[in-house]
């Protein structure tokens, strides 16, 4: 499917993907099911370059409606489990949309959906991608304990336990919950078991594109998390700075999200000149896109931290006035 045809610009939002049938509705098929598998990685596109926003989530949840209503129009079991599979995925693409959107009431509830729609399919792919954005979720509401159990979740489906890089990202969302609880050696062990796991990932296997983001510079980027958060911002620092270095230009918003932790780290260790700089560059990085809820958060974070260590250089004032004037650019 062309994408431009899929996301066609409404008020700057992501067009509804439904597309009524005009008499009666074709015999549903394989085909059905990959031009619904092709609208999710337009949608998956979108999000590597703006990140979630009201209409990439309106977007998925009609791609989600399409696919249940095909499930209805007496398909085989076959394709009916894999229409229930692919609405699994739309609702975890919504729920992901609202993650990063900062509106965690409603990812929750679109999560819920979407474990109960894997099931139906019977895909643990999709559960395990469930299980991760509930971690994620769970981070986000400061609710670490929980975080590490959803990661723990993701670590037993089926497909993290046969497919490497699906283990490395489970271990990997367990190294971050540690390490907010402050569990230094538990932390590191998960980070440990992430790398030796993606060392064995077969690069060539494909996968679904709402893991494409994830490899070996997306783990630097968590890696520097982790470091940053147990104390070792040296660490953090390199870590961000490899991350960087591998993350693909088309990822803007994971480009940008890498770039905030790096300041953070910069910052971290007093490195007030250098910090000011890379928050900066988050600024050019989303420049003609509205800053995802989630990062704002990050940026939030920054702002806090460098009036704390820093209120009264003169580049952090600088930055702090920018800051307010990029805050209030429309979400």
């Amino acid at each position: 499917m062309d994408r431009r045809n899929f996301l066609t610009a409404a008020s700057g939002t992501t067009a509804s993907v439904v597309v009524p049938f005009v008499g009666a509705p074709p015999q549903v098929g394989t085909s059905d099911v990959i031009r619904l598998r092709q609208g999710l990685d337009a949608l998956m596109e979108d999000d590597r370059a703006r990140g979630g926003h009201e209409g990439l989530e309106l977007a998925a949840l009609a791609g989600a409606e399409e696919a249940l209503d095909k499930q209805k129009q007496g398909a085989t079991q076959r394709i009916r489990l894999r229409l229930f599979s692919v609405a699994a995925d739309y609702t975890a693409t919504a729920a992901w949309s609202a993650i990063d959107a900062r509106k965690t009431d409603r990812a929750s509830e679109l999560l819920n959906r979407a474990l109960y729609l894997a099931g139906m399919g019977k895909d643990s792919v999709a559960e395990m991608r469930v299980w991760n954005s509930y971690a994620m979720l769970a981070h986000h509401r400061d609710e670490y304990a929980e975080a590490v159990d959803a990661a723990y979740a993701a670590q037993g489906t089926a497909v993290a336990r046969r497919a490497p890089v699906f283990a490395s990202l489970a271990h990997a969302r367990t190294a971050v919950g540690h390490s907010n609880l402050g569990d230094r050696q538990a932390a590191l062990r998960s980070l440990g078991r992430a790398q030796d796991a993606l060392g064995k990932a077969d690069t060539s296997e494909p996968t679904p594109s709402w893991v494409a983001f994830y490899g070996p510079s997306e783990l630097l980027a968590m890696t520097a998390i982790v470091r940053d958060r147990i104390g070792d911002s040296a660490e953090a620092e390199a870590a961000s700075h490899r991350a960087l270095s591998g993350i693909p230009k088309r990822f803007k918003r994971n480009r940008a999200l890498a770039t905030a932790r790096l300041a953070l780290c910069q910052v971290h260790q007093r490195d007030i000149d250098q910090g000011c700089a890379s928050a900066s560059e988050v600024f050019t990085l989303m420049s003609g896109h509205p800053i995802p809820g989630r990062m704002r958060s990050l940026r939030g974070d920054f702002y806090r931290d460098l009036i704390t260590l820093a209120p009264d250089a003169p580049v952090a004032r600088e930055w702090i006035d920018r800051h307010r004037v990029e805050w209030s650019r429309p979400r």
